[in-house]
């Protein structure tokens, strides 16, 4: 290209990844006699090992070995952003001089090791009311030790847990409460991210279902408005945390009459 005076932009190269889409998408739907969307909420991940090329990255230690330093839990230095970081680094020339332009192609084909097939999360939202001064919104537990028996996260996922059999789950709310303040009124913002579930399609009716069974399967809490969200819907709730203001409403008694000039002190109370 450069020899023809032409150049190509970063957003012009392929990606591997994207090659290997390419690719194997079209296989895929005719095996399975689907049609195949990469943004789809079914996912198929393939993990790959290619012997012969285990080792072709290894000379960038040497020439960037600031970027692969051991990390824990990780079983390789040779991370993808490891070599992303090395690749940055290193000039042009040297690195030709492992890897010529074009590359050769590799003599033996690559064995698919694992294949997992996963439904992508899906999020249900809503709101709770809790009746119980003796109820944490989440698991409370120190030291190994559980305070407290239950939680509204527990009320509220085993719930969801069983119907949408999911593999795990993520909890949040719009802000929590004392384990011994109630929550009444319209209730709090809550959702739930449902990991891997095996069910992913409710109708209304079906919701309306599963928010009856939590209700009627305690008298601590209460939960309204159970519905499927998206994931951006869940970005929302946490909006402007950091802005908000409360207004706390407090019934005192006192043995003699107050004046208003008895509190005025309070209005320099920041």
């Amino acid at each position: 290209f450069r020899n023809l005076g032409l150049s190509l932009a970063k957003e012009d190269i392929v990606q591997l990844k994207e090659a290997y889409k390419w690719i194997i998408h079209p296989q895929l739907s005719e095996e399975l006699g689907v049609p195949a969307d990469g943004k789809g909420l079914f996912e198929v991940s393939v993990v790959f090992a290619h012997p012969e090329t285990d080792e072709e990255c290894h000379f960038l230690a040497t020439a960037c070995p600031d970027c692969f330093k051991p990390a824990k839990n990780k079983q390789s230095v040779f991370t993808r952003m490891a070599v992303i970081k090395a690749l940055e680094k290193i000039k042009e020339e040297d690195f030709l001089k492992h890897f010529p332009c074009p590359p050769s192609s590799p003599k033996n084909p690559c064995d698919a090791l694992e294949i997992q097939c996963n439904n992508s999360a899906v999020f249900v939202a809503g709101r709770y009311n809790k009746y119980s001064r003796n109820l944490p919104q989440t698991p409370w537990i120190i030291d190994g030790e559980r305070k407290l028996e239950s939680s509204v996260e527990e009320l509220i996922s085993e719930h969801l847990m069983a119907e949408f059999k999911a593999d795990s789950f993520n909890f949040s709310s719009s802000g929590r409460e004392d384990v011994d303040v109630r929550t009444l009124g319209n209730g709090r913002p809550f959702a739930m991210e449902l990991v891997n579930p095996r069910r992913i399609h409710f109708t209304a009716e079906e919701m309306k279902g599963l928010q009856q069974a939590i209700n009627s399967s305690s008298d601590k809490i209460q939960v309204r408005d159970l519905q499927l969200v998206t994931r951006s819907a869940i970005g929302r709730m946490k909006e402007g945390e950091e802005e908000k203001t409360k207004t706390y409403s407090a019934l005192i008694w006192t043995d003699k009459a107050i004046q208003r000039e008895d509190i005025a002190f309070l209005d320099d109370i920041k």
